[in-house]
């Protein structure tokens, strides 16, 4: 059984439809192995709840390379910083604020450990958790550039929402 499976059995019974939708969306869809556990390690982390962040790191160690799992911590890391500071830019809506220079190093997007695109979708799955519409659009269009289809995003956004609700659930 995996670390996942255990904390699967800890869910409320008022949440028993995410035990569902979290074995299922971590089973079926369009991603590859890498998409979905880069997805859900940048999820989990961006969701906060210790138990489940350790649970979906020590299942993903044990599912895709240390490159993916790596990149997924980096992409809820740099998301926690530019969804917030581009949300702001977004919702203050002052064209003063969106002149000035961000600033802030976010390197890691340029250069991940595995593929781009993957990067990009595991950024992009952070910023539905966080809410930054402005950083949505953005990756949303590297992804499908890059050519990724909307299935994809659509699967990689019903996983990030679902661990999310599951981090809820667990408090």
């Amino acid at each position: 059984m995996g670390a996942l499976d255990a904390l699967r059995e800890t869910i409320p019974e008022p949440a028993r439809d995410l035990r569902l939708n979290l074995q299922s969306v971590l089973t079926e869809g369009t991603l590859t192995p890498a998409q979905r556990w880069g997805v859900a390690v940048a999820s989990a982390v961006a969701s906060r709840n210790a138990g489940l962040r350790e649970a979906v790191l020590a299942d993903a160690r044990a599912a895709v390379d240390a490159a993916v799992v790596d990149d997924g911590i980096a992409a809820a890391a740099l998301m926690g910083m530019n969804n917030v500071y581009y949300r702001f830019r977004h919702l203050i809506d002052k064209s003063s604020y969106g002149e000035k220079p961000a600033r802030l190093r976010m390197n890691r997007i340029a250069r991940p450990a595995g593929p781009k695109v993957d990067f990009e979708l595991y950024c992009l799955a952070v910023s539905a958790v966080n809410g930054c519409g402005a950083c949505l659009q953005a990756h949303d269009k590297v992804v499908l550039a890059g050519g990724l289809s909307e299935d994809q995003v659509h699967d990689a956004v019903r996983l990030a929402a679902t661990i999310h609700g599951v981090a809820v659930a667990l408090g």
